[in-house]
Formats: C-alpha cells, sequence, structure tokens
C-alpha cells in the first residue's frame, strides 16, 4: 500500500508524513517543548531554592527532575528538525507558546512541589491528544516519543503528589 508523501522542499522531508500532518505534528512537538523547557527552568529554580526539614531530598529530587527535562527537550527539539520544522529556542518563543507558566518565586517548599505537580499534569494533558494525532498521520517515531513524554509526566506528577499525602 503506497502512502503519500510530504511536498519536497528544502525544509520539508519526503518521508511518508503529508505536509499538513507534518504542520499539525509539529505544532504540537513545538508546544511540548516550549512547556517541557519552562517546567525544566522552574524546576531548576526550585532546585536552587528550596529550604527547610526536606531541603536534601527535594534539592536532589528537583536536580533528577531538571536534568530529565532537559534532555526531553533536546529530544523533543531533534525530533522537529528531522520532520522539517525550526524548533523554538529563545525564551520569548517559549514563553508564547508555553502553557506551563513561568516560575513565580517562592520560598515553601511544599507550594513548590504543588506547582510542580500542577506543571506535569498539565503537560500529561497537552501530550495525550498529540499522541492520537501522531498515530493518525502515521508517525510512530513521534507517537512513541509522546507517549515517553506522557509517562515522563505522569509518574512525576505521581511522585510529587506521593510527597504532599
Amino acid at each position: 500500500m503506497a502512502t503519500s508523501s510530504a511536498k519536497t522542499t528544502e525544509t520539508t522531508p519526503n518521508i511518508g508524513i503529508k505536509e499538513t500532518d507534518l504542520k499539525a505534528i509539529n505544532q504540537g512537538l513545538g508546544q511540548v517543548l516550549s512547556d517541557t523547557f519552562t517546567l525544566y527552568v522552574k524546576t531548576q529554580g526550585y532546585h536552587w531554592n528550596v529550604t527547610g526539614p526536606h531541603f536534601r531530598s527535594l534539592h536532589l529530587a528537583f536536580e533528577e527532575q531538571y536534568l530529565e527535562l532537559r534532555a526531553a527537550a533536546d529530544v523533543l527539539a531533534e525530533r522537529m528538525r528531522a520532520l522539517g520544522a525550526t524548533a523554538p529556542g529563545s525564551f520569548a518563543e517559549f514563553g508564547e507558546l508555553a502553557t506551563v507558566k513561568d516560575h513565580v518565586p517562592t520560598d515553601d517548599a511544599t507550594q513548590m512541589i504543588k506547582n510542580l505537580v500542577k506543571d506535569h499534569e498539565t503537560i500529561a494533558r497537552l501530550v495525550r491528544p498529540l499522541v492520537d494525532v501522531a498515530e493518525d498521520a502515521k508517525d510512530g517515531a513521534t507517537a512513541d516519543l509522546f507517549n515517553a513524554r506522557l509517562q515522563a509526566h505522569e509518574n512525576t506528577a505521581w511522585m510529587l503528589r506521593s510527597l504532599l499525602a
């Protein structure tokens, strides 16, 4: 069975995904990348500024989380490039695209955890329908990437919620 290929241009790859599907997939990737990078910066800020009786465990947990987010941002951006799009790469672009709110300073460790739970759940809700967008376009690689991000955000939200119990 033949697949319809995308129109080939300098930036549009001819890989068997329609150009309209590539646009929708890359739009989703750009949003997830922007939210991921925004959450990365926020989490690293919490890592730097957390205090209190659970300082060490939270400091280490936040570090683990921001390192995972940094690596994820790179994978998301590189997938966009593989699909012929330019990845957002500035705070202005991230701020324009992100649904995760920028860091608001707090010295309350519990509030930091609550903020991060909310943000991870926000990104999980964003990513879930994008899996279907990629699958409908027969882009299994991006669907796999979205599923991996979904699992990472759901697991991190669960672990953070467990700290609030």
